[in-house]
This record gives structure tokens, C-alpha cells and sequence, in this order.
């Protein structure tokens, strides 16, 4: 079995009939909502409504018939479950290289519990080995670009094959940051990041997340939030 979907199983049995989920965006999201859909048509799950945090979640959550809704109507999720791009010993997470991280981060503040569905490869002991992605405003996006290189990172508008920038389901552009030696203050990063006028939202997702399943190859692992 992929190590995706091993996780993605786990995270399955978290859920209980009446609830109302957070669904997350990426590939191993997908084999959440794919096996979701699954136990809601076979009978075994009823009685669930969900909020997409992305175009591309809602068009399969609706393809699999999971009733859709939003948090408007359902101001307190039960549950929330996305994978993450890193993770590190104490949950903090880089999420977005799947483009979706405002909508994520948006949905998933409103969750009682948020489960983090991803394979060892995603483990790091500081974060900011791969990219960190960072959503700004179409105005001005060099300018934003030219900001966050002074910030210690090699600063890229993220672009698509044919050379466009990448557009989010918000018509925002996208910036991948690297840090040469990772981030070693996330919290200070973050703060930063929040006050520059033109950046929309970060993929740093602090203190945020209850529980990470991590899929080994000797079997599944938990890692739960200290208290």
C-alpha cells in the first residue's frame, strides 16, 4: 500500500458519523476524501458535511458525494485533516506547495482537532529544508518578491511551464522562499510575514496542528501535541 493512503486509512478511523470535516488539498488528501467517500456510499459513515479548502477538493469531495458547506453555516469543524509539506518535532508545520495554503489555513483555525496525514519523507528537525510558499497580491509582485529575498532566502515568483505566474483559487501569485539552513525562527518569521502589506498569507502553520500520522515503512506512527 502506498504510504500515502496507509495514512490516509489512519486518519479515516478519526471520523465519526455526524461530523462536520475540514477537507484538505494535495495528493494525500485526495486518498482521504477518496476512502470517505467510499465508507459514506457504503453506509458505514453517515450524516457528513464538509468544507474544501481548495476548487480542486470541493469538485472531488462533490464527485464522491460528500454534502459540501461552509463555515458560515458550520463555524466549528469537529475535525480537519490535510497533509503538510514538512513537519517538525514539535508539529509545526510548512504547508502550500499544493497552492492552497490561505484557504487551508482559513478553514482548518476553525477545527476542534487538526490531523496532519503524511509520510516519513515529510519528518525534518527545522523547518525550511524545501520551500516555504508565500501567497502576495498581483500588484506590485516583484516588489514583494525583491522583500522577502532581504529576509535571509532566495525568493522566486513561482511559475508556471509556459512561464506565467502560478495563479492561486484566489487570483493571488505565489513566491517559493529557500533558506539556505533552514528557519530556525519560525515564530519571528512568521510575525513578519504577516505585517508586510501585499502578503495575503504564509505556508507556516505554528502551534496548529493535534495530531500528525506518519506512514512508515514499518507501519504507521502518531505524533500528538503536547499539552
Amino acid at each position: 500500500m502506498d504510504l500515502r493512503e496507509q495514512a490516509a486509512r489512519r486518519a479515516l478511523e478519526e471520523v465519526r458519523s455526524g461530523m462536520t470535516l475540514g477537507l484538505g488539498t494535495g495528493r494525500t488528501t485526495q486518498h482521504f476524501i477518496d476512502l470517505l467517500g467510499a465508507r459514506l456510499q457504503s453506509g458505514d459513515l453517515h450524516d457528513i458535511c464538509a468544507v474544501p479548502t481548495s476548487e480542486a477538493t470541493a469538485h472531488r469531495a462533490g464527485a464522491l458525494g460528500i454534502a459540501l458547506t461552509d463555515l458560515a453555516t458550520h463555524p466549528q469543524l469537529d475535525l480537519a485533516v490535510d497533509g503538510a509539506d514538512e513537519v517538525d518535532p514539535q508539529l509545526n508545520l510548512i504547508k502550500g506547495l499544493g497552492r492552497a495554503l490561505l484557504r487551508e489555513k482559513i478553514v482548518e483555525i476553525h477545527a476542534r482537532r487538526f490531523v496532519i496525514v503524511v509520510d516519513e519523507s515529510k519528518l525534518v528537525p527545522v523547518l525550511g529544508q524545501g520551500a516555504l510558499p508565500v501567497e502576495i497580491v498581483p500588484f506590485e509582485a516583484r516588489a514583494q518578491v525583491r522583500w522577502l529575498a532581504s529576509l535571509g532566502c532566495r525568493a522566486e515568483l513561482w511559475l508556471e511551464a509556459d512561464g506565467s505566474p502560478v495563479v492561486t483559487d484566489n487570483h493571488n501569485y505565489l513566491v517559493r522562499c529557500w533558506f539556505e539552513a533552514g528557519i530556525p525562527q519560525p515564530h519571528l518569521l512568521a510575525e513578519q510575514l504577516s505585517k508586510r502589506p501585499g502578503v495575503v498569507e504564509h505556508g507556516l502553520f505554528l502551534d496548529m496542528a493535534s495530531r500528525v500520522i506518519v506512514a512508515k515503512a514499518d507501519g504507521t506512527h502518531i505524533m500528538d501535541k503536547e499539552r
